[in-house]
């Protein structure tokens, strides 16, 4: 246990420091607003660490997007793999692998906003928790631990837990959190699966994997959430509040082919193009404006044009321009 120890501490000790700089790097813009020992501020310097964390985490989100996409788009050839080598379990995996190397797909690589996000998840609990027993990690001063420890949001102390009090607003409080976490978790995960998710890749291996994270995520997190303290379950909603924000303006606006999200997005595109198509630039021959944009447009009578008259082979070897036709005369012989 002594060299596990060691190990754990050579990862956990830069994350403390590194989240404690942050914490209190936010604490002293706020604090300065709202007092260096409420929880107000305290609590808004844990959504700023939330936003910086994310924000970090952006390229890995996007990473995550395209395996996802890659993965969904691949099913069909996948499905195709597994009538040829269903028999052969050893054959299908490498046959499998080899269509990901081939494609650059990770099948993991939807988990690695989650994997990278757990080892601070971890420091910060166990920083809020140190503050709870009045125990300094990182940067954060004796000062500070006061102030964190003993902060309050909505009658609950940050760094209390459900489990480790007997208040009725710290249990109330983290119930209400827990839920929100849950739910969150919850529905950011089935989001990604009803609206960025072809009919045939509900149905597979992949398919097993969304929905096992649909369905056990959240319920590790409900189980799990009674343990953490206010302060870890305000930053693991804002984070899943993050997540599906960002998740929602990259299915909305870059869904995958044949999905739900994909088709709406074409509505609205044919919605857009109908409505500059009632007031088209000049020169375009759409509608005008005020016009029934589903009914043709009608272009302007055209002039007339004259028809070339005949030359003969001589003429037309000479170059000689051909006579103008006479004009047609009335009745009487006079011209019009």
């Amino acid at each position: 246990m002594g060299f596990l120890g060691d190990i754990g501490s050579f990862i956990m000790t830069p994350l403390y420091y590194l989240i404690s700089v942050v914490l209190v790097s936010f604490h002293k813009v706020f604090g300065a607003i709202f007092g260096t020992t409420s929880g107000a501020s305290w609590a808004l310097s844990i959504i700023g660490l939330t936003v910086v964390i994310r924000a970090a985490l952006i390229p890995l989100f996007v990473k995550q997007i395209k395996s996802s996409r890659n993965m969904q788009l691949l099913q069909p050839k996948v499905k195709e793999l597994q009538k040829k080598y269903g028999h052969d379990r050893e054959r299908l995996t490498q046959e499998t692998m080899a269509l990901y190397r081939e494609t650059g797909t990770n099948p993991f690589s939807s988990c690695l906003p989650i994997i990278v996000q757990m080892p601070i998840f971890l420091a910060l609990f166990r920083l809020l928790n140190a503050a709870a027993h009045d125990t300094a990690k990182g940067v954060l001063t004796e000062s500070d631990v006061s102030h964190l420890s003993n902060a309050k949001i909505f009658g609950a102390r940050i760094a209390d837990s459900f489990t480790s009090t007997d208040l009725t607003s710290v249990k109330i409080l983290a119930a209400v959190l827990v839920l929100a976490m849950t739910a969150t978790t919850f529905l950011t995960q089935r989001q990604l699966m009803s609206k960025n998710m072809p009919a045939d890749a509900l149905s597979g291996p992949y398919a097993q994997q969304q929905k096992l994270l649909l369905y056990v995520l959240p319920l590790v997190f409900a189980v799990g959430g009674i343990a953490f303290p206010v302060g870890v379950l305000l930053y693991w909603t804002t984070s899943n509040l993050w997540t599906m924000g960002q998740q929602f303006y990259v299915i909305r606006n870059n869904p995958a082919p044949n999905t739900e999200a994909f088709r709406a997005k074409e509505r609205r595109d044919a919605e857009k193009a109908r409505r500059r198509g009632e007031t088209p630039e000049e020169g375009t021959g759409g509608a005008t404006a005020g016009s029934d944009p589903d009914q043709p447009s009608t272009p302007p009578s055209a002039a007339r044009r004259e028809q070339p008259k005949r030359q003969s082979r001589s003429q037309r070897r000479s170059g000689a321009k051909p006579k103008p036709a006479p004009k047609p005369t009335t009745d009487q012989g006079e011209t019009p």
